[in-house]
Formats: structure tokens, C-alpha cells, sequence
């Protein structure tokens, strides 16, 4: 019942920001009128407009359980009066006028494969794993492959592994939210929770699965406005689009595993096309809590 109620389509007439008593009315209608919110939580108590802050959202916590670079580490998300929430399903997609809601798992320049538990109760952080052990960007010449940007997911986005993308190879998605390729020059967090615009999208093909990357960048950062397409980002952050291509394309080889692939010609497409998969991708979360599609061992809570 409680991840069904999650998915409430708003219609474009408003949109809520986690833990109030009742949406807010946005100034203007969100960029896309058929993505799907959960307003069960949300919570405010004035009548003046209500936006969630720059970079944190004020009403989500969060609590570490575990040592860092443990098996046990979980880094969980509560409301303020200290109830666990999934950072997965609870927070908004969307905030309007085509800013979005990105969650940090991996912070730049860090090596540790951070991720949300999707498989356990309230999806925490924690580190990913490989036959037990924790798993690392992998060392070239002893040095660790750090990412180079801020890396995360979307919430309430899935990739429906049932769902075979004609544009991409046929590629299934890979069950997992969509994932965020953050470019500004802040290294952020884990857990941070950012108001982001996505600029294009890469198509990811890693052993068959859809992968989609968004690439967005943090509304607080310096060259924010400057950028809104693929085109400005390679005029103000020259060099970047094929470096995260071939940094996702190459990170596994020093494990002995094949590089991934990229569909749509091998470049990020342009800013509508992210949207329209954000959009597709929320659309399938919607089914997914609303359990009309296969949830397998995931957790909907």
C-alpha cells in the first residue's frame, strides 16, 4: 500500500518537496507534466511558496551506521523526527522548471564504489561488493582509478530490465535508478542531495545492459548558467563529454574485463533526449512501486 501510494501522477499542477503536510504550488509547471511524485510525506506549514534549498534538501538527515570501508557501513536518510526514508523512492524527481533532485554516491576524485542498496530496507548508501569483498575503482600502477566528477542517481527513476531499447542495440535496462554525472568543480558528499539541470545523456552499454548517464551539473556551481546543452558544455568544459565516455568505456579493463560500449553513435545525446529518458525512466519507477512491474528482490520501501 505505501509504495503504491508513491506513485501519484501531479499532472503538472504541483510537486512536493519530501516530508510536507501538503504540496506546494510551483510558480510555473514543471518542464514535463507526466512525471510521477510521491506526496504522501510531504510537510509545510505556510502559505508562502516552499522550494527545497540550493544544495541540501533541510528536511533529510542522515545517520551512519558502520565504519566507513566496512562490510557493515550504511549511510541511511531520515526525516526530522529521525524515521528512516528511502533516498530512492522518497525523495522527489523533480522540483520544477527542469531542475532536478541528484543524490551523490561517489564524490569526485574518490575511488570507493558507493552505491544505494536497492535490495535492502530504505535503499541505504553503502559500499558495493564483489565475493565478499569491498569493491574500489581499480589501481593502475598502484595509484587508484578515481572518478572525476560527483556520481550518483536520480530517485524514483528506473531501468526496467524487461524493457528492450530499440535505439540502443536492444539493450535491456540494467534494474538499477539512473545515474547522474555530476561536472561542476565542487567535490561534493555522499549523501548530498543536489538541485541539478541535466545537459545530455550518454547510452551506456555495459555487458548487454542499458546504463544511461546523465550529464548535469549543479545549479550552485560557477559556470551553472552558461551551460543548458551538449553544445555549451563542450564550449565551457572542453574536453569533458569524451572524457567521461572513455572513463566509463575503459574503467574495467584493468580487471581484465572488456571495455563497455556506447550506443546513439557513441556521443552524448542532447539535452531533450536526457529529459525524454528521465521521463521514460520515472514512468517505470511509477510501475515498479505501484507493483505492475516485477519487483524481483528489490526494495520498495
Amino acid at each position: 500500500m505505501a509504495a503504491a501510494t508513491r506513485a501519484m501522477a501531479v499532472a503538472g499542477q504541483t510537486t512536493s518537496c519530501l516530508l510536507s503536510k501538503r504540496p506546494f504550488t510551483l510558480k510555473q509547471k514543471p518542464h514535463f507534466s507526466n512525471l510521477c511524485f510521491y506526496t504522501k510525506r510531504v510537510v509545510f506549514s505556510s502559505k508562502r511558496l516552499f522550494s527545497c534549498s540550493a544544495i541540501y534538501n533541510p528536511q533529510v538527515q542522515i545517520k551512519e551506521e558502520g565504519l566507513p570501508e566496512t562490510l557493515d557501513y550504511r549511510l541511511f536518510f531520515t526525516d526530522k523526527s529521525g524515521k528512516k526514508v528511502s533516498p530512492w523512492h522518497d525523495i522527489p524527481l523533480q522540483i520544477g522548471d527542469g531542475v532536478f533532485n541528484f543524490i551523490v554516491e561517489i564524490p569526485k576524485e574518490t575511488s570507493a564504489k558507493m552505491e544505494v542498496a536497492t535490495d535492502e530496507l530504505y535503499t541505504p548508501i553503502k559500499q558495493d561488493t564483489k565475493k565478499g569483498k569491498l569493491r574500489y575503482y581499480p589501481a593502475i600502477c598502484s595509484h587508484r582509478y578515481n572518478i572525476n566528477w560527483n556520481y550518483g542517481l536520480l530517485p524514483q527513476t528506473w531501468e526496467d530490465p524487461s524493457f528492450s531499447n530499440d535505439e540502443v542495440d536492444g539493450a535491456f535496462g540494467d534494474n538499477d535508478p539512473v545515474d547522474v554525472v555530476e561536472i561542476g568543480q565542487t567535490q561534493r558528499k555522499i549523501g548530498d542531495v543536489l538541485k541539478v539541470k541535466p545537459l545530455g545523456v550518454l547510452a551506456m552499454i555495459d555487458e548487454g545492459e542499458l546504463d544511461w548517464k546523465i550529464v548535469a551539473i549543479s545549479l550552485d556551481d560557477p559556470k551553472a548558467s552558461l551551460v543548458n546543452d551538449v553544445d555549451d558544455v563542450e564550449k565551457h568544459f572542453p574536453g569533458t563529454l569524451t572524457a567521461i565516455r572513455d572513463w566509463f568505456r575503459d574503467y574495467k579493463i584493468p580487471d581484465g574485463k572488456p571495455a563497455n560500449k556506447f550506443g546513439l553513435g557513441n556521443k552524448a545525446a542532447n539535452k531533450d533526449y536526457a529529459l525524454r529518458v528521465i521521463t521514460e525512466t520515472n514512468e517505470s519507477w511509477a510501475k515498479l512501486v505501484k507493483r505492475s512491474a516485477s519487483a524481483g528482490e528489490l526494495s520498495l520501501v
